[in-house]
């Protein structure tokens, strides 16, 4: 199999039958919903690799195997302080090709790899971009700000006390006011 010239429409049958290794550095800008997911300018790309392989199953028949690696810093806003910080997205992750949806939901449970359906044309690039998305921190903090010490329930309640008077004692304040 020639090198394939558009990686969002993949013959993933002939990539892993030809035990073809593909790697490349992509631009961040190209995975319009990471970047959505970022703050600040985004600059830097993704480097990955994709290795196809033909694995034979128990029932005799040559299962598709797509291994998969990718790397990326991209920008977010730190939880905690709100600045910018890099947070490092690492991927490696095995996917088996099953014949259809419900050969992959019946398998899914029993099985360590990720399943995907196989399909004439495989869209590579939005793979990758959803991995990353799916490795993205739920809240991304700088180390820093991780290792500060959270303010205990009686720091917290002094602060909001400072910071707002009883409201029933300003009405009371007002009515005695008004007498």
């Amino acid at each position: 199999m020639q090198t394939p010239k558009n990686l969002r429409a993949l013959d993933v049958k002939a990539f892993a039958k030809s035990q073809m290794h593909l790697e490349g550095d992509t631009p961040l800008a190209v995975f319009e919903r990471l970047v959505s997911d970022c703050s600040g300018e985004v600059t830097g790309h993704v480097s990955w690799a994709a290795q196809g392989a033909m694995d034979p199953e128990q029932r005799g028949k040559d299962d598709a195997w797509l291994h998969l690696e990718a790397k990326a810093a991209v920008p977010l806003t730190c939880q905690r302080c709100l600045h910018p910080v890099s947070v490092a997205l690492l991927i490696e992750q095995d996917f088996r090709f099953v014949a259809d949806e419900a050969t992959a939901l019946a398998e899914d449970d029993a099985s360590d790899e990720d399943l995907l359906v196989m399909e004439d044309s495989f869209d590579l690039m939005a793979l990758i971009e959803d991995e990353l998305l799916m490795a993205l921190p739920l809240v991304p903090m700088h180390e820093v700000c991780l290792s500060e010490q959270a303010p205990t329930s009686a720091e917290e309640e002094a602060i909001l006390a400072e910071v707002k008077p009883n409201p029933f004692a300003v009405l009371a304040s007002l009515k005695t006011r008004k007498l």
